[in-house]
């Protein structure tokens, strides 16, 4: 198991975060989304808010309660099951709401790169400790999230 694991994609490593780089310097503003209602603009604002959320740069209202949802966590962060389409997100991580809203692309495609790097070179006690839907969250936790939701919505634009 330990080997299997040691193959997991996560933003710690670097060969990873490079990877994930090239396919954000990829995307273009008219690039078509395959799914969902966000403009390929719209999605980076909403990539780097939710990373900022990650690294408590970007404040909670409040704080989220204790959950603890192993199998959920397990089998949406640990498995290679992609994540379904068409979640809610958090309003706050929403440009369409309360997120934030597109300006200079190039700077916005940047801060998702930056707010990567920092979630990779992340000390534990840098995260937040809780995410809405898989619960308790360790830095590793969080850095394999951010894989699976940059890559996720890298597919959304065919990249």
């Amino acid at each position: 198991a330990v080997a299997s694991f040691s193959r997991v994609k996560t933003i710690a490593d670097p060969g990873v975060r490079e990877s994930l780089a090239r396919r954000l310097g990829l995307l273009r503003p008219e690039t078509p989304r395959r799914w969902g209602v966000l403009s390929a603009h719209e999605m980076l604002c909403h990539l780097g808010d939710a990373a900022e959320m990650v690294l408590k740069t970007r404040p909670r209202e409040r704080p989220m309660p204790p959950r603890h949802r192993r199998l959920m966590k397990m089998i949406g962060l640990w498995t290679p099951m992609r994540w379904p389409h068409g979640w809610r997100t958090n309003p706050r991580n929403d440009p369409r709401v309360e997120g934030t809203k597109p300006s200079q692309f190039e700077n916005d495609r940047e801060r998702v790169i930056i707010t990567m790097n920092a979630m990779g070179d992340a000390r534990p006690e840098a995260v937040e400790p809780m995410h809405g839907t898989f619960g308790r969250m360790s830095l590793v936790d969080w850095q394999r999230w951010a894989y699976k939701h940059i890559d996720h919505h890298l597919r959304q634009f065919g990249l």
